[in-house]
């Protein structure tokens, strides 16, 4: 091991147990708004109800992660393997719960806090599942996870992996110490034939491209039926209807921007569906928006709490229909989007980059978002070129696309999605030869 490496880690290690008390003070704080961050704390240090030795650890931090996660998820139960998945936010452990609930019912799958960053919760975590190897989805470089995990002799594993261009250039200014870190990972699988050269370029060992696991994210049966008879119950049928999924702070007012200058400028009135990425921002958006002069109808208190046709129909048709449909709800982003006409994925108008576009696409429905695409490269880049999905720089060029200057077909975005889908049975045919290599090079 590099001695510069040597160096950071120790220095990571008391800077950790220097300023554990305030890892725990900022749980507290964000524990007043979303009680689950205060819940299971035993975990959070390597202390588990339930052991489950033999488990497949899978390492989803958030929401996004998880959706990422479930084909591949999904496979490994069905070949009757044990799982155990770890979280950080409460976002992406309420998603498991549902999603995974009859297997965490019948003790198949785990779903727990991650160990914070010290060497002796890893230890007891590791005590507890014994896991036969570790994946970690996107690109989640956390020292003391690779480390412990080499040394406790499970082949952990970057999943789903991609190495932006503006992480690459951060790393050369901060001395190499994130390659020299992702170096002792037992091997990647990654997104794309560039991803592959990029995670060499480091010296990353045993790397294999299966592409992009979210082109094969189930979609809820229930949820697109419900969203096209709920654009129905909103008497939006003729008007143009657009999503904004996934907003985030600092681009809000681009939006309400475009938004003010479509109603103003449509023959016929737009409806907007205006949905936040973080819940602890469902209240502030409310309001920011009825005070920008929106009529805004909330889906926690318009809708009914279980989500299908058959209840939706039952609603009395409105009459006055809203400006904007305000998406304060989890995990039902294809209700959403199954109204919309086109997708506007946020996070791109900020620095930290864009989200997710693979979930419009899979509804085909085209996809526009801001020029901060490094984030996602792939499936951008290869998005934008066969002609479904497109950036704009700012709120002008926002509304012009969404008017008219971006029509992808159906059958176009098909071709596309087609194209890009089997991750999950790429990446579960490259595992064995992945799991004898990192057996190799132990």
């Amino acid at each position: 091991m590099p001695l510069k490496l040597r160096v950071f880690l120790g220095l990571w290690s008391v800077l950790w147990h220097l300023f554990l008390p305030l890892v725990l003070v900022y749980l507290y704080r964000r524990g007043r708004k979303d009680t689950l961050y205060n819940q299971f704390i035993g975990e959070r240090f390597g202390r588990y109800a339930q052991p489950l030795r033999g488990a497949i650890w899978v390492h989803a931090v958030s929401l996004g992660e998880l959706r990422s996660a479930v084909p591949m998820i999904q496979a490994f139960l069905d070949r009757g393997e044990k799982i155990v998945v770890t979280h950080f936010t409460p976002a992406g452990r309420r998603e498991t719960e549902k999603v995974f609930a009859r297997e965490i019912e019948a003790g198949q799958l785990h779903c727990v806090w991650v160990p914070l960053e010290t060497s002796w919760a890893y230890r007891a975590f590791f005590r507890n599942y014994t896991p036969k190897l570790g994946l970690v989805m996107e690109i989640e470089i956390w020292p003391r996870m690779v480390m412990a995990s080499q040394r406790a002799g499970v082949p952990l594993f970057m999943c789903n992996a991609q190495y932006p261009s503006k992480s690459i250039v951060k790393d050369q200014k901060s001395f190499g110490l994130r390659p020299a870190v992702m170096q002792h990972y037992a091997g990647a699988f990654v997104k794309s034939d560039l991803q592959a050269e990029r995670f060499a370029a480091v010296n990353v060992p045993n790397i294999h491209v299966t592409g992009e696991l979210r082109f094969d994210q189930p979609i809820p049966d229930h949820l697109p039926p419900a969203g096209h008879a709920a654009r129905r119950w909103l008497n939006a049928s003729e008007r143009p209807v657009v999503s904004l999924g996934s907003t985030v702070e600092g681009e809000d007012q681009l939006y309400i921007d475009a938004m003010k200058k479509m109603l103003a400028t449509s023959e016929v009135k737009p409806l907007f569906i205006y949905i936040p990425r973080r819940p602890e921002r469902f209240e502030e958006i409310y309001d920011r928006l009825c005070g920008e002069g929106f009529s805004v109808l909330r889906r926690s208190s318009a809708l009914p709490d279980t989500l299908n046709v058959a209840t939706i129909e039952k609603l009395e048709p409105l009459i006055d229909a809203p400006d904007v449909v305000l998406g304060d709800s989890l995990g039902e982003m294809y209700f959403y989007l199954a109204m919309a006409d086109k997708s506007v994925v946020g996070g791109g108008f900020v620095p930290a980059g864009a989200h997710n576009i693979i979930e419009p696409l899979a509804l085909k429905k085209p996809v526009i978002t801001g020029p901060e695409t490094w984030t996602i490269e792939y499936p951008f880049l290869e998005a934008e070129a066969a002609g479904v999905a497109c950036s704009a720089a700012n709120a002008d060029e926002l509304t012009e696309l969404l008017t008219g200057a971006f029509t992808p077909s159906a059958q176009e975005i098909d071709d596309f999605f087609s194209a890009h889908a089997g991750g999950t049975a790429k990446l579960m045919a490259a595992l064995p030869a992945a799991l004898e290599a990192a057996g190799s090079n132990a």
